[in-house]
């Protein structure tokens, strides 16, 4: 990322302040939302908790663009397992029981239900329905999300500048697979989210080279990447308004606490920078959300320097194993950003830490939640609050056992669930406090 600051703050406006959010003509107007109550949960994805529940060559096995671009080296292998969230859910429902919360966020992974190009695989469609009715038998709310990070491996074509969201077919399938989803799966979910962080994603696609699809600076591919991701959410949400009137819609975005760097920015260009990458997407679909989801893990200060020498490791208390800053106070801030610019009740729909200390990762949770009541204290509307994530999982470019964010840890031989000090403290406080 370093040796792209300079590069990247040569791009068209990424150097001078976003602007005031202004929605779009022929913005989506939208009722405001009743009264409910407030949201405990939690969340996971698919491609880092659910198996293959396939072996390779039967009918249905498939892979993933993450699948290939492991094999091609940019991340370590996951393997088909995971941590079997597909084949044995009910251990993921169990774990939620035990928590107590009121709402899970899981994603449904594209690849599985169409391996193939025009190859629809039903059982998993009524599967993915059949997760969402028993979390709502157990009196959980699902939120589903529509696409988290992964893209069948026929939008992944060796031509990677025509890969992902700059595949030529992208738009035209993806109409058709919300479509099936929400079909499948709107008699027992009310609450959708199209893409979770596209703002990252792209970055760290189209820029840095980190994730598929694994392109050093190209801002071409990036600004029209970006272009077509906001489509296709917008397209989304038209689709989950057809089929069910009644649907919420949840943009979720990654938001770190840029902190301004006085003396290494003086032009105020990183931060310039690193405020567009949190805000240019967000303002293309905001209109059409009615709750915006803020995913937020730390702060760090918009430099140069500060991308060139990270902190790695957790020896430090105020960092994670993957040597990011905790500054619980960031949250706040960010919150009051995003509430003053988009004016839409808020819902933290990830905040967590990688670490395998219980009593760092309880406070890390105990000083989040009161900088989020500090928030609402000064008229913040917030609807939710999901620690990141049920079970210790693969986690991207990191793989295994390098992030433990899991409330609960995960038995190998057993595949069991097994509560962290994290899980009773979360689950102790939401009992005590069902409304923050």
């Amino acid at each position: 990322m370093a040796a792209l600051l300079p590069g990247l703050l040569l791009l068209p406006g990424c150097i001078s302040p976003t602007r005031q959010y202004t929605p779009p003509s022929g913005a989506v107007t939208l009722k405001p939302l009743p009264k409910e109550p407030f949201w405990w949960g939690t969340s996971t994805a698919p491609f880092q908790n659910e198996d293959k529940g396939c072996a390779p060559g039967s009918k249905w096995y498939f892979k993933t663009d993450w699948d290939h671009f492991a094999e091609e080296g940019g991340a370590p292998p996951r393997g088909d397992d995971a941590v079997f969230s597909w084949s044995e859910f009910d251990k993921d429902l169990a774990a939620l029981k035990k928590l107590g919360v009121n709402h899970f966020r899981f994603g449904v992974e594209w690849a599985r239900v169409e391996p193939r190009k025009g190859e629809i695989n039903e059982a998993a469609l009524r599967q993915y329905a059949q997760m969402a009715r028993k979390c709502r038998e157990a009196g959980i709310e699902p939120l589903l999300t529509l696409w988290h990070f992964t893209f069948p491996d026929w939008l992944y074509p060796k031509d990677k500048s025509k890969a992902n969201f700059l595949n030529p077919d992208v738009r035209t399938t993806w109409q058709a697979h919300v479509r099936r989803v929400v079909k499948a799966t709107k008699s027992d979910v009310r609450i959708y989210v199209p893409q979770n962080e596209p703002n990252g994603a792209l970055q760290l696609g189209w820029l840095a080279a980190h994730w598929p699809p694994g392109l050093l600076f190209h801002p071409g591919g990036y600004k029209k990447a970006m272009r077509v991701s906001a489509d296709m959410f917008r397209d989304a949400a038209s689709i989950v308004r057809q089929e069910r009137p009644d649907a919420l819609i949840m943009g979720i975005y990654s938001l770190p606490y840029w902190k301004k760097a006085k003396y290494l920015d003086p032009t105020r260009s990183v931060y310039n920078l690193m405020m567009h990458q949190n805000r240019d997407q967000l303002d293309m679909v905001a209109d059409t959300c009615d709750l915006i989801g803020v995913n937020y893990y730390y702060s760090q200060q918009a430099s140069a320097l500060r991308f060139i020498f990270r902190p790695s490791g957790e020896h430090n208390s105020g960092y994670t194993q993957l040597g990011w800053e905790i500054v619980p106070t960031g949250l706040y801030h960010v919150l009051v950003d995003v509430y003053g610019r988009y004016h839409k009740p808020i819902v933290i729909s990830e905040n967590g830490i990688g670490t395998q200390s219980g009593q760092k990762s309880i406070r890390y949770f105990r000083e989040h939640i009161a900088q989020m009541r500090r928030a609402m204290n000064d008229g913040v509307e917030v609807q939710g609050y999901f620690p990141w994530t049920l079970v210790d999982n693969y986690e991207w470019t990191e793989g295994w056992g390098h992030a433990q964010f899991g409330l609960f840890a995960f038995d190998k031989k057993t595949h069991d669930r097994i509560p962290t000090p994290s899980a009773y403290w979360y689950s102790n406080f939401i009992k005590a406090y069902p409304e923050p």
